[in-house]
């Protein structure tokens, strides 16, 4: 699959945008897990426009993430573009638009899925924003406002003809938010649709090896994209890959993956500072199927995510290590 001139390989599966969750450390180890590509946070245009420090702080990228996009919402076309000529500066290899976020304080405002309300106006910026840089331009959106208007099948046309070069789509509508199961049948849909040109990626509810490959298999879909099934599990990216691939990939042990949250921890820590480098974390704590189903867990989960220091952690980890994994 490629997106312009951007070969992401056979059956792709890309890390998906979440707000405090993709910062530049977990994006880079779940480069280095196998996501194919991976987003940014979403980046307020009119914060960015303001050069407010705390937005303008998620442009930075390292390297050694690429292919990496920076997704940008915003209801004002005008910022929209100036926006997007601040984050072409940053040198990502992709900007997206998301016209997808469900949250209240985004789309009742008009912005993220609130476009689904305003076709117009999306299909303006998305011309507006793809006219305005050089550097290629994709759109994650769901599809549509509500059960009665599920209008995907005819926006992916739109979208496509105003110059975007993939499309993601979550198989929510913006009134289901994250509750209920993704529909991936219009998904499929509009991968079939003999008028779409461009990659169709699909996303929503992926959190297993074998659910990425019936994602392929049934669906059609040219790469998918993983969200919330990444938390406190980046190494979903090497299961998923390595079996819709057809390859065998060596299995991590425990030890490895408690590296890998140990890690997490450490440059949270260094990117933040402790206090906050841990508040940040605990999602990924909390969300993580490395504890899940471990017999009379749960007061050691609670001292988990109260902890306060990082030696606090690591040693809880140490009982956990000794007292559930040891051989």
């Amino acid at each position: 699959m490629k997106i312009a001139n951007i070969d992401l390989g056979e059956r792709p599966v890309a890390l998906a945008p979440m707000e405090d969750v993709t910062d530049p450390s977990f994006r880079l180890i779940c480069r280095e897990q196998g996501a194919a590509m991976v987003y940014t946070e979403f980046v307020s245009a009119e914060a960015l426009v303001r050069d407010i420090a705390s937005t303008t702080r998620k442009l930075h990228i390292n390297d050694a993430e690429r292919p990496v996009a920076i997704q940008i919402y915003g209801r004002d076309p005008e910022a929209m573009v100036e926006a997007a000529r601040i984050v072409e500066e940053a040198h990502p290899d992709v900007l997206d638009i998301n016209f997808g976020c469900p949250v209240k304080k985004v789309a009742s405002k008009g912005a993220g899925a609130g476009m689904l309300r305003d076709i117009p106006k999306m299909l303006k910026i998305t011309r507006s924003v793809v006219d305005a840089v050089k550097i290629p331009v994709t759109v994650k959106t769901r599809l549509g406002w509500d059960c009665e208007n599920k209008i995907i099948t005819d926006l992916g046309p739109m979208l496509q003809d105003c110059g975007i070069a993939a499309l993601t789509v979550h198989g929510r509508t913006r009134s289901q938010m994250y509750t209920g199961e993704a529909d991936w049948t219009l998904i499929g849909a509009l991968k079939n649709d003999p008028r779409m040109t461009i990659p169709i990626i699909g996303n929503g509810d992926i959190t297993t090896p074998e659910g990425a490959q019936q994602a392929f298999d049934r669906y059609g879909v040219d790469g998918i994209m993983i969200g919330r099934g990444a938390i406190g599990a980046p190494w979903i990216f090497r299961e998923v890959t390595a079996l819709v691939n057809g390859r065998e990939a060596a299995p991590l042990t425990h030890k490895d993956k408690f590296d890998i949250l140990r890690r997490q921890i450490r440059e949270s820590i260094e990117r933040i500072d402790e206090y906050r480098g841990i508040l940040h974390i605990r999602r990924h704590l909390a969300a993580t199927p490395l504890f899940k189903g471990l017999p009379n867990f749960r007061e050691t989960r609670i001292r988990l995510l109260r902890a306060e220091t990082e030696e606090d952690i690591m040693e809880i980890f140490r009982e956990i290590e000794q007292n559930y994994f040891s051989e």
